[in-house]
């Protein structure tokens, strides 16, 4: 898999400036460059050489004026199931990369691919050709938190030799070996718990978890086949630092106990005489059963692990971080049996907090209630990352060629005198909320000396909306601007092209009356209103959070409609970019 197609060549290109490219950059060959008209290959002596020509060169170095194309050369016959993704995001969690292959189509395997680069690399071979050719129309050069994914056949040896393999249903199949250790997206196990360990270690320490140069750490990953972050930017300058384990529950296990016993290890080097017990965080949610009725569970944990456990207070918590911290103390082998009992227990409670979640998974369609943070899966502001896809079949909101969901941008009126609340003390509120939301929320000036209400820009994709708006209705009612028995409703704007307002209407009103009877919001677009400068008009949503998200979601659903409707259908017979390529 070492033959690059070196595409977008000038006519005026020769053997000879291909060549001093590749010397400048320091990219070894193997053999001459073979210039055709407006395209070349040339051998790579190996797998690393070949990736490092495309990552450096690909869209990036011109020649006689023209940006060179590079990528894997594929013959026709050999370009059936598999497909190399670059330029994945360094912190994208596996999860979401998951989701977003499973949505053209089941996946024998996906193994990342060792390189330099700041970004992911991984080969994904589909159970069929037309998935893995649909995968490569939709995802090649689509946005994914600000990185254009790359997407290009690889050579599939075993295309001549089997038929076209029967495709699957819609989500993976077997595996595929573990995923090696790397910058991006780090180890990936068989069978991965839902639910991360999470684990405060102290400051002091974490040099000795991650060794000279990363070496301890990427053994670590290695021997127990887990995915380890250390938040060393979280928190600067605190005596403590969390770490999040992804991989099976005994995996997870495993590298908790290794990273025990590196701490004590480094204790005794450094002369560090206090006890360093275990601290494992755990979203609140949790706590409740975990302690179980007057503390039965917790005491059943400490009795058969001969440890003890202390959690803390419920005044620790803030909106923005409710994970509370449960201290194990005792040998490393007893902290390390309460450790499996504590996540045993955790991974019992969301798994009935996801069954619930499943119940309700129709509750507003276009949304991934996964990524809420509703019903936590990991640590806090993992969710924003969550955002990036939709579970598949959610369409709603979605763009129609990145499979995932567009950034949305809302028009929220709360009381003027609620600014200050929504603000907080030098911006502090607002801020966090963003963060927390993944939103971007600003507080567009008063219209007037006099005006009743300001209005909150809220821009972001479905899930950062949810959560945005559901804090501003929740603060405007903690601060009292409403009565104790008086529920919050308030009215937002979102702006629809003009000639997709008629589609919002329906044939008499129809489906705006519809959609009021279904969500129980206010829906009215006005009439006679002139379109704005980008020919889009407004519509109103009036009512409490949970008719204003269903209408919002129900409105967003119409325009995705009228957009794919409107987009232009492929010629019969048409070809996939890469197929006319020899």
């Amino acid at each position: 898999m070492n033959k690059l197609y070196i595409g977008n060549v000038s006519a005026e290109a020769s053997e000879e400036d291909l060549e001093s490219i590749f010397e400048q950059w320091k990219i070894p060959h193997s053999g001459p460059f073979l210039v055709k008209t407006g395209y070349a290959f040339v051998d790579c002596p190996d797998e690393k050489a070949a990736m490092k020509a495309i990552d450096v060169l690909s869209g990036k170095v011109e020649l006689h004026g023209k940006l060179l194309e590079v990528e894997h050369s594929v013959p026709k016959r050999q370009r059936s199931c598999k497909l190399q993704i670059r330029n994945i995001p360094p912190h994208m969690q596996w999860e979401v990369l998951d989701g977003m292959l499973a949505q053209y189509g089941a996946v024998e395997s996906c193994e990342q691919v060792n390189t330099d680069t700041e970004t992911a690399v991984v080969n994904v071979r589909y159970t069929a050709k037309d998935q893995a050719r649909l995968a490569m129309e939709k995802l090649n050069g689509s946005m994914m938190e600000n990185y254009a994914l790359k997407v290009s056949y690889i050579p599939d040896e075993t295309a001549a030799l089997e038929g076209p393999s029967p495709g699957g249903r819609r989500g993976f199949n077997s595996r595929g070996p573990p995923r090696a250790g790397s910058p991006g997206l780090g180890a990936r196990p068989k069978v991965q718990s839902d639910i991360p360990l999470r684990m405060l270690v102290p400051t002091q320490f974490v040099g000795a978890i991650i060794g000279k140069e990363g070496a301890t750490i990427r053994n670590i990953t290695k021997q127990t086949h887990s995915k380890i972050d250390i938040h060393r930017k979280e928190n600067a300058g605190a005596a403590e630092k969390p770490i999040t384990i992804h991989s099976t529950p005994e995996g997870c296990s495993n590298a908790c106990r290794t990273i025990m016993e590196i701490m004590q290890k480094e204790a005794i080097d450094t002369k560090f005489t206090e006890e360093i017990p275990l601290k494992i965080l755990a979203h609140n949610n949790f706590v409740g059963r975990l302690i179980g009725k007057e503390g039965r569970n917790l005491k059943k944990i400490e009795q058969d692990t001969e440890t003890k456990i202390t959690i803390s207070p419920l005044q620790d918590l803030t909106l923005y971080n409710p994970e509370r911290t449960i201290t194990v103390k005792g040998t490393i082998e007893a902290c390390s049996r309460a450790e499996e009992e504590v996540m045993k227990k955790v991974g019992e409670s969301y798994e009935s907090d996801m069954a619930a979640m499943n119940l309700q998974s129709n509750l507003i369609p276009g949304l991934n209630l996964n990524a809420l943070g509703l019903f936590p899966s990991g640590a806090p502001g993992m969710g924003s990352n969550m955002t990036s896809v939709p579970p598949p079949g959610a369409h709603g909101g979605c763009s129609s060629f990145g499979g995932h969901p567009e950034s949305e941008t809302v028009h929220l009126f709360i009381p003027a005198l609620a600014v200050g609340a929504i603000i907080g003390k030098q911006g502090q509120h607002i801020k966090q909320l963003s963060h927390f939301a993944g939103a971007s929320i600003k507080i567009a000036p008063a219209e007037g000396m006099d005006a009743k209400l300001r209005m909150v820009i809220i821009i972001g994709p479905p899930e950062a909306q949810f959560k945005a708006q559901c804090r501003i209705f929740g603060k405007l009612k903690e601060e009292n601007f409403f009565g104790p028995k008086e529920e919050v409703k308030l009215e937002a704007h979102i702006k629809v092209p003009s000639f997709a307002a008629g589609r919002v209407i329906g044939k008499g009103g129809k489906t705006v009356n519809d959609l009021q009877n279904l969500t129980c919001a206010e829906v009215v677009v006005p009439r006679d209103q002139a379109p704005d400068e980008n020919d889009q008009v407004i519509v109103k949503i009036s009512g409490h959070f949970f008719a204003c998200q269903l209408a919002q979601r129900k409105i967003q659903e119409i325009l995705a409609q009228v957009r794919r409707q409107q987009q232009p259908k492929p010629a019969p017979g048409a070809q996939p970019p890469l197929s006319r390529r020899k």
